[in-house]
């Protein structure tokens, strides 16, 4: 198993790549229509998004037993 769970994937599915999307979600939801009730449930997705693949995914992957050596 390799060290960390970010080490198996792409640089597209970095920790910086998910933070700088769901900034450009949010920040690009309040320029573009300038309403409240759009942009804040939109942040609150990209919360829950970051939580489960910055947080959850990694953890979960640190408890999997090491079956490789």
């Amino acid at each position: 198993m390799a060290d960390t769970l970010w080490t198996l994937k792409p640089w597209w599915c970095q920790p910086w790549s998910i933070v700088l999307t769901g900034l450009a979600v949010i920040v690009g939801s309040w320029l573009m229509l300038h309403r409240w009730w759009i942009s804040a449930p939109a942040a609150l997705a990209v919360l829950l998004w970051w939580w489960l693949f910055l947080v959850l995914a990694p953890a979960a992957y640190r408890q999997q037993p090491n079956d490789h050596t």
